[in-house]
């Protein structure tokens, strides 16, 4: 007997969102390896005032916080590993019964420390005399790093949104696993960012 011929509904198409997602980071991506250019420029053209600003730098507290962030990056899978069994919530205390709403609050709690750290670093940096318009050095690191803060910012206004959309919503569906498995595509995409970043600033002096 012949199979039944597939359906229209039956033919897996990749998702949209998840396409426009992906195509939009590339772009993101072109953004970020121009301020990548501009930083390796100006530390070219001025060796020694990178030399200086660079001192200031704590590493130690520096490494802290990528790790942070870095662990923030595999709460948010394990939320997609929940979503995806479409289980958006705990149906235990153990961290092993999670849902996808427990995972990224916890992912949300990670950034959120991780871009505190940033403005507590900033603010000393400032009181050392390192401010956006002290120097070349001070522009560079600031743009960097800013630029990065505000895309961290931004996911962790879409983790509240999914959280949110995943409380309102009547059933958890594959739409609101679509939404979180995309917004773990940005979360990973900032963390590694931040790495190269962190290589390049805190690293390679």
């Amino acid at each position: 007997m012949a199979s039944a011929p597939l359906t229209h509904n039956q033919i897996h198409r990749p998702s949209a969102t998840s396409v426009g997602t992906i195509v939009w980071l590339g772009s993101e991506v072109m953004f970020f390896a121009a301020l990548f250019a501009m930083y390796f420029s100006l530390r070219g053209n001025s060796p020694a005032m990178w030399t200086n600003g660079t001192e200031k730098l704590q590493f130690g507290f520096a490494l802290t916080n990528t790790l942070i962030l870095v662990a923030s990056s595999f709460t948010a899978q394990f939320g997609v590993f929940a979503a995806e069994r479409m289980q958006p919530r705990a149906t235990g205390k153990s961290p092993l019964k999670w849902g996808m709403v427990e995972w990224f609050i916890l992912s949300y709690i990670l950034g959120a420390i991780f871009v505190s750290g940033q403005v507590w670093e900033y603010s000393n940096l400032i009181s050392e005399g390192v401010s956006l318009s002290s120097d070349s050095y001070g522009s560079s690191f600031y743009m960097t790093t800013g630029f990065h803060a505000l895309h961290v910012t931004g996911g962790l206004i879409a983790f509240l949104f999914v959280i949110g959309r995943t409380f309102a919503a009547k059933k958890f569906g594959h739409k609101e696993a679509t939404t979180a498995i995309v917004v773990s595509y940005y979360w990973h995409f900032v963390d590694v960012v931040w790495i190269a970043l962190f290589l390049i600033i805190y690293v390679l002096k």
